[in-house]
């Protein structure tokens, strides 16, 4: 008997080193950021600085990872069942022309982009961002990134490999810092969580001549969240960020996936299967009833609200964009000239359309 309880002992012990060095593995090949942190960012001394009363283009855009609009991906579909894991290396080379094409076009003074894959197995562990940007004109001088997803391995089926995502933000104009804000979590169990997407706004500042720097950030709202308030909180981090912003007195701008739909009929408007990834009363509300945005409310629900939907679900049962899901908010201190949604040759580039707006930095 004491033979048997020693090895029991000893198998229990054993037991709890190995588990104790799989969760030292699983913490070392997992992204663990603080709830804020600093960024890197890359910008030239010789870069311009905004000026007071000039006026700054700024373009938003949810590019897919440059997989193009050929695919299926098994999280497209509600029960997760698409077909396709990963774009192929030509498509994925074809989307970043494309992405360029539209922003030489465009000309944006300021660029913020979502799903940029860097070190992804599906997308040949390129870092995405250094690709486009060798695509477009040297005065894209300053950037900086902030990752959202990122393991060396993540053991999901469909996966099986490193994952690698990031925010971005291009500007021709300077940036003198920028920091990463960790957004809410989706509930679930401790050890997936660790291989999660760990959702973020990234904010840059953009020193304005004689004034306040003017704050962009740049984000991506979950899109799995449903059944928990992980969208409320992350709303609500948001809008408490922004308020700060404007009690302190800066001009600022967000822009991204929201991944929420305006307040009002886009709902209903929805088949059945595809409503399963939103509430019927937006959370979105928070923002859109205090703060400015492109597309507005009015105009995502009024007569022309076709030209402003922004998302083109990989669902084959879906034949077009029918859906608002991209914003660009900003503070009253910024005035609107102009906004737009590029839908007529980008339905084939990204399962979202770039948001487009001009503004015109206060003057003092």
């Amino acid at each position: 008997m004491k033979k048997l309880g020693k090895i029991a002992i000893w198998s229990l012990i054993i037991l709890s080193l190995l588990l104790v060095a799989l969760a030292g593995l699983v913490w070392a090949i997992t992204f663990h950021p603080a709830p804020t942190q600093s960024e890197p960012v890359t910008c030239p001394s010789s870069a311009p600085v905004l000026q007071p009363g000039q006026k700054l283009t700024v373009l938003s855009y949810n590019v897919q990872f440059m997989a193009g609009k050929n695919y299926v991906f098994f999280f497209d579909m509600p029960d997760w069942d698409g077909p396709d894991e990963r774009p192929s290396t030509q498509d994925i080379t074809l989307t970043l022309n494309e992405v360029a094409r539209v922003i030489q076009a465009e000309a944006p003074d300021v660029i913020l982009l979502q799903e940029m894959d860097d070190g992804a197995r599906r997308t040949d562990y390129e870092d995405q961002l250094a690709r486009l940007l060798a695509l477009l004109p040297p005065e894209y001088a300053c950037h900086t990134s902030a990752v959202y997803w990122k393991a060396a391995f993540a053991p999901h089926p469909r996966i099986m490999g490193a994952v690698g995502m990031k925010l971005s933000i291009i500007s021709k104009y300077r940036i003198t810092q920028a920091t990463r804000h960790q957004l809410a979590l989706i509930p679930t169990d401790p050890l997936m969580q660790q291989f999660n997407v760990k959702r973020a706004i990234l904010e840059a500042r953009l020193p304005v001549e004689g004034e306040k720097d003017l704050v962009v950030l740049d984000t991506h709202l979950d899109a799995f969240a449903q059944g928990s308030d992980t969208m409320q909180k992350q709303v609500a981090y948001t809008h408490n960020l922004l308020s700060g912003l404007s009690q302190a007195g800066h001009p600022w701008l967000i822009g991204g996936d929201f991944n929420l739909l305006p307040p009002g009929p886009q709902y209903t408007r929805l088949p059945e299967h595809q409503r399963v990834y939103y509430q019927p009363d937006s959370e979105l509300a928070v923002l859109s009833d205090e703060y400015l945005s492109v597309p507005s409310v009015q105009d995502a629900n009024g007569p022309d609200f076709a030209k402003w939907l922004t998302h083109y679900p990989n669902d084959p049962r879906v034949s077009g964009p029918d859906r608002t899901i991209d914003y660009i908010f900003y503070s009253d201190t910024l005035a609107l000239v102009q906004g737009h949604i590029r839908q007529n040759d980008t339905q084939q580039i990204s399962d979202h359309m770039p948001v487009i707006a001009e503004f015109k930095i206060p003057t003092p």
